[in-house]
């Protein structure tokens, strides 16, 4: 069987404000319905588990009446067969129905979790700002497992339990109807704490899972910052605050368990009010003798066979609202949509490599300016440089770029392209990037370089190793170009983690390249060699490079000088010293201790 494509279009996640209803319509034509075969088939062997009950509950008439009253021996094989045949049918049942619902409950979590990955990763980056790690990785996981886990118990409710109730009651209007009506005389007192525990569970539901995503995100901080912990002496201050969140989540799970049992307790509560009133009542006609022993024993034996499938109908009541409130986080999702609203399909800048400007443009993180009116140009093929205070916009300028925000206003422009009219596949397409947080993945440096990315042959990756400094070190690895590169690149070190993302950027092969703070990590020999050699990678390249050593950029053909989001200087280093203005003052500063190097 093949995992449904993720991509496929799905009715559209409701309104998680409009009501249950409408999430569980979602629900079904979005990830069971692809499962109604299987379903079906599974649904049906729990209506024959189910009925089970009712026949057992049906054959200890004739064994009290005809066996043990009568004293017929022929018919004790007969109902003993029997019996054992309706144990045998509920055993193999049983078995078959949570094979197919286990295959098909983890077919339904992958595919949600593979779309929900699929559509977060299609927002936009102040989603990510705004979400921590730990949080989404609890929405991806925790929150579909919960989904998961409810809708395995309503179907197992519905086809099993649901069924054994109808047969049990079919046997015991049967026998008698007021009986049978006594044993539910309690049953509306349950109306009103049903409605209210409905609401209670749901609110318990709701903050125990936003409890498990700030545990989740206290996690993810510790270990990414396990280094910073060690050297602090953090251990017990990260521990203690684990712990407050442990605490408050055994409180949440507490009250939610305690939420969950009440309904069942109160069933247990009315099903023995029943269980006496059919006692009292069945009792005093069997003494008169107007009813048989049999008759009573298989009555009374199918009310209590209606205890276990009532408890756990009662339970499933708690457990929808919590896996109703996981559902509804993860409708929330999937009705968010990137903040920029790009086609499709767009223009393609018709000359390799191309000018890049920016035109007026303002952007703000929430209320908090960071371009006020920025405009600029690098020209086609040129090496351009961002130089500025720290805060000024300069790493801003590569997000508007590279289509991770878009401007709130002014344009920025590719080739005379806006941005925001290009599809963001064809914009990025146009960019490698080096950062100077040059993120790896935990998979091979093969991998780190190629990125997926097919039609890349050794040769080619031998190269761009070769051009970006990161050769020799490869070799001497134990496995060379396969060794993992760790966690977040952990196995290597900043200088060697920066070569291959120098590598990796080089085998894109693009016609525009970003650099920010590339060779940061670099000592003094090693910068100076790959400088030379990142200047022969631009060639032919438009290179747009952030730097705050401006020794790294006095051979750029044009400075852009940043401060609070404006570009408030233009021209080359030599230019700019003339000025005497910010650029003059920031070199002053680096190099007051070396002289002032032209």
């Amino acid at each position: 069987m093949t995992m449904p494509d993720p991509s496929r279009p799905t009715l559209s996640p409701p309104d998680p404000s409009t009501g249950d209803g409408p999430l569980v319509r979602w629900f079904w034509h979005s990830y069971l319905r692809p499962q109604s075969g299987l379903l079906a088939v599974a649904f049906l062997i729990m209506v024959i588990e189910g009925s089970t009950l009712g026949a057992l509950s049906f054959m200890l008439e004739p064994l009290f009446d005809r066996v043990f009253g009568s004293g017929s021996t022929g018919a004790l094989w007969l109902v003993g067969g029997a019996i054992f045949g309706l144990f045998a049918v509920r055993a193999a049942t049983s078995l078959a129905s949570k094979t197919l619902l286990a295959r098909i409950s983890q077919r339904v979590a992958a595919n949600m979790q593979s779309r929900l990955l699929a559509h977060l990763l299609r927002l936009d980056m102040r989603f990510f700002q705004d979400n921590s790690p730990g949080a989404l990785i609890e929405r991806v996981q925790g929150d579909t497992m919960a989904v998961q886990g409810i809708w395995i118990s309503l179907v197992s409710g519905i086809g099993r339990d649901v069924v054994a109730l109808i047969g049990l009651f079919t046997v015991a209007l049967m026998i008698d109807p007021w009986w049978t009506l006594a044993a539910v005389v309690g049953t509306p007192l349950l109306i009103l704490p049903a409605a209210i525990l409905r609401r209670y569970l749901r609110r318990k539901a709701m903050h125990l899972r936003d409890q498990a995503g700030e545990r989740a995100t206290r996690l993810d901080e510790i270990f990414h910052g396990i280094q910073a912990v060690k050297l602090n002496r953090m251990e017990t201050h990260q521990t203690s605050r684990f712990d407050a969140i442990l605490s408050r989540i055994v409180t949440a799970e507490t009250k939610a368990a305690f939420g969950r049992a009440v309904l069942p307790s109160l069933v247990d509560l009315i099903t023995g009010l029943g269980f006496v009133a059919v006692l009292i009542l069945g009792g005093r006609e069997v003494a008169a003798g107007t009813r048989t022993t049999g008759e009573f024993m298989a009555f009374f034996s199918a009310m209590v066979l209606t205890f276990q499938p009532i408890r756990r109908l009662g339970d499933m009541a708690g457990l929808w609202q919590i896996g109703a409130a996981s559902l509804q986080r993860i409708a929330a999702l999937f009705a968010m949509n990137p903040a920029h609203n790009r086609p499709t399909q767009g223009p393609h800048p018709q000359t390799l490599p191309p000018r890049l400007s920016f035109e007026d443009v303002q952007f703000s993180y929430g209320d908090q300016p960071v371009l006020r009116g920025l405009s600029f140009e690098a020209e086609a093929g040129k090496l351009t440089a961002l130089v500025g205070p720290s805060g000024a916009g300069k790493s801003t300028v590569f997000h508007l770029l590279t289509g991770l925000s878009d401007p709130a206003h002014g344009t920025v422009r590719i080739d005379g392209i806006a941005t925001t009219d290009m599809a963001l596949n064809d914009q990025r397409a146009l960019f490698s990037a080096v950062s100077q947080d040059a993120a790896l993945f935990d998979e091979s440096l093969r991998d780190n370089l190629t990125l997926g990315h097919t039609g890349m042959d050794d040769p080619q990756i031998t190269q761009a190793l070769t051009t970006a400094q990161a050769a020799g070190f490869i070799a001497a690895l134990p496995n060379g170009i396969n060794t993992p590169a760790g966690p977040r690149g952990s196995n290597l070190s900043g200088g060697q983690r920066q070569r291959i993302a120098i590598a990796r950027a080089l085998l894109r092969d693009t016609p525009i390249l970003l650099l920010d703070e590339a060779t940061s990590a670099l000592d003094a020999a090693s910068e100076s060699a790959l400088a030379m050699a990142m200047e022969q990678a631009a060639a032919g390249r438009t290179t747009l490079v952030i730097a705050h050593r401006l020794a790294t950029v006095r051979h750029a053909h044009r400075i852009i000088v940043m401060d609070q989001g404006r570009a408030v200087e233009i021209g080359t280093h030599v230019e700019l010293l003339a000025q005497g203005g910010l650029y003059a003052n920031l070199h002053a500063l680096q190099f007051k201790d070396q002289g002032n190097p032209k």
